[in-house]
């Protein structure tokens, strides 16, 4: 064995040594360590599920008397809550947020009274979120949960400026110390001090709870929403929706290290956040007590010891809130939690989706306006596809401008299917034309309406945002009715049968239908008459199909619709065809004509 063979394979040696070492002495303890910290942190989950009061619902088949909310509220010691973004109070009784109304955000366009999202223990669809602890050490099974009172310690009431600290003693021996701070938006900060006084060790685990009873009476079915618990754990997103719970199913546990657990809808999310640095496992799970259900997002930290004498801090978060893009990207940069903003869904083409939201944020900061962003937006996207579109719409031309010869070629050629497809063949490739140049620009298009569908349907910039004229929300169906003439007529048939239903069309959606009959009366008819009955009825089916859609989508694909016409009439017009609309033209002036003689 030469020199260099044997400096190699000691060189080997050594480098298979080295490996070996760092997986024994480093990685398989650290592994073993995480794998003790997710025992523990499932063993006091186990523990949370038998001793949480908020999990002990009444077994019971009737239906349950709802308070009203403002008797609800009234049942137990509260802390007013009052900053820019939020309104409402924090119950001493449980520590709950479990009144948050939103400031920004009204019922209805007509109705300035601010949107719930938080409701107190004895309402319909009670919804609220509250961190507590527990252990499994015997003889400290008082830790704060759901009936824990707390005491006011300092603090009148909770705003940006002023922090509210909350005291509870147990007669185990523990003392908890809690400050409650609230920041320019939606986020509450929960520090805890815990000291030992009862003169043994304690184990000890966080949690923090997201709770809603029944099914959110506004859910929206619809694929481009996600409604339901979610969670992030080291960085994977795992989500469960309220319909897959109810049905028994997807109910999840993951452990892990740095994330948050939540319940969320359409525009709005309660979440409850763990210390980043602390493995914790989060659980979506249903419970089901007769007559109502309980749709449950928790998460519970791994178990850390107490020492008797000395006290241990910890700080957790609790968001309740509008999912609004630029507050959701604030508190993953400012407050360290990842990947906060998957709260909104992405759908599958995020690629697409998440480029359109900043597009949308962007355009509407320098416009000042929802309604001219989605215009501007549309605009940029047709930019972009104009070489596509252009290239597509010139051989359409040329497909139009050799009809006469294609129709010729056909007639000649009726009995031989054959020699006729070799003779268009050939016509195509003289006339430099690609029959399928024309199908070009429709797939891009697919993926990128479906994109801004889930963008425009998620967006709640579009919520109660106005455009011109009769449109006060984007993100409602247009509000007028062909069958009062648009409002002309002065009576409501939006209560009436049919025609205030399927049949109540709004001149938005007439517009759009409008646009893409004119796309498709510039377009080569299709050689058969079936097909070109079945293609002379879509706008129509369509004008029908989007007609209950959002305002802002409908707005987006007429004047997408309007964009493809007069890019397609120009390049007609370029390679000489004379289009439907040119022929129109020709019959109005021979109209005008005639009766001026």
């Amino acid at each position: 064995m030469g020199e260099e063979q044997r400096n190699l394979f000691i060189a080997l040696g050594l480098i298979l040594a080295i490996m070996l070492g760092y997986e024994f002495f480093f990685l398989r303890p650290a592994q073993e360590a995480r794998e003790a910290e997710r025992q523990e942190a499932l063993e006091a989950a186990g523990e949370l599920a038998e001793a949480d009061p908020d999990l002990q619902l009444p077994d019971t088949e009737a239906a349950p008397a709802y308070e009203t909310r403002d008797d609800a509220l009234g049942d137990v010691q509260r802390v007013e809550i009052e900053g820019p973004a939020v309104l409402g109070s924090l119950s001493l009784t449980g520590s709950r947020f479990d009144d948050i109304r939103l400031r920004r955000h009204t019922v209805t366009v007509d109705n300035d009274t601010p949107i719930a999202l938080l409701n107190p223990i004895g309402t319909e669809h009670t919804f609220y979120a509250r961190d507590g602890w527990q252990s499994a050490t015997p003889g400290f099974s008082d830790l704060p949960g759901n009936a824990a009172e707390w005491t006011l310690a300092s603090g009148s009431r909770l705003t940006p400026e002023t922090p509210v600290v909350l005291v509870h003693e147990t007669a185990s021996g523990l003392r908890f110390e809690r400050t409650v701070s609230l920041d320019e938006n939606y986020m509450f900060t929960i520090a805890d001090t815990v000291t030992n006084n009862s003169g043994q060790p304690v184990d000890l685990a966080r949690y923090g709870l997201v709770r809603h009873e029944g099914i959110p009476e506004d859910l929206v079915k619809n694929i481009a929403v996600f409604e339901g618990p979610l969670a992030v754990v080291d960085g994977a997103v795992t989500r469960t929706s309220f319909q897959r719970l109810e049905k028994g199913e997807g109910e999840e546990e993951v452990s892990g290290t740095g994330g948050w657990v939540g319940i969320t809808q359409r525009y709005w999310m309660a979440a409850a956040i763990p210390d980043q640095d602390v493995a914790f496992t989060a659980n979506f799970r249903i419970r089901e007590r007769g007559a109502v259900d309980a749709y449950e997002a928790t998460y519970i930290e791994a178990t850390r010891e107490l020492a008797p004498g000395a006290s241990m801090t910890s700080t957790a978060y609790v968001f309740a809130g509008a999912k609004e893009l630029d507050v959701l990207d604030a508190v993953e940069e400012d407050y360290g939690i990842e990947r906060f903003d998957m709260s909104i869904n992405w759908g599958w083409l995020w690629f697409l989706t998440r480029p359109f939201v900043w597009l949308l944020h962007l355009l509407e900061g320098v416009t000042g306006h929802f309604g001219l962003a989605i215009l501007a937006l549309t605009l940029i996207i047709k930019l972009v596809m104009f070489p596509l579109a252009n290239r597509a719409y010139a051989s359409m031309a040329k497909m139009k401008a050799v009809q006469p010869k294609m129709q010729e070629l056909k007639e000649r050629y009726a009995a031989d299917t054959q020699k006729q497809q070799q003779a268009l063949m050939e016509l195509y490739r003289k006339e430099k034309i690609n029959p399928l140049a024309g199908c070009l620009p429709i797939l891009p298009q697919i993926p990128i309406f479906f994109a801004l569908y889930q963008t425009l349907f998620n967006a709640i910039e579009m919520r109660h945002a106005p455009f011109f004229g009769w449109i006060r929300d984007l993100s409602a169906p247009d509000p007028t009715n062909m069958w009062n003439l648009f409002g002309l007529i002065p009576y409501d048939p939006s209560g009436i049968w049919l025609i205030g239903g399927v049949l109540g069309i709004g001149a938005w959606p007439i517009i759009m239908g409008i646009t893409m009959a004119a796309q498709q009366a510039l377009n080569p008819p299709p050689p058969d008459p079936m097909q070109a009955r079945i293609f002379a009825m879509l706008p129509i089916v369509f004008t029908f199909v989007l007609a209950p859609f959002a305002a802002g989508l409908v707005i987006y694909w007429a004047w997408n619709n309007f964009l493809s016409v007069a890019q397609q009439y120009i390049i007609m017009r370029r390679h000489g065809n004379e289009t439907q609309l040119d022929k129109l033209i020709k019959r109005l002036q021979g109209k005008a004509s005639g009766d001026q003689s």
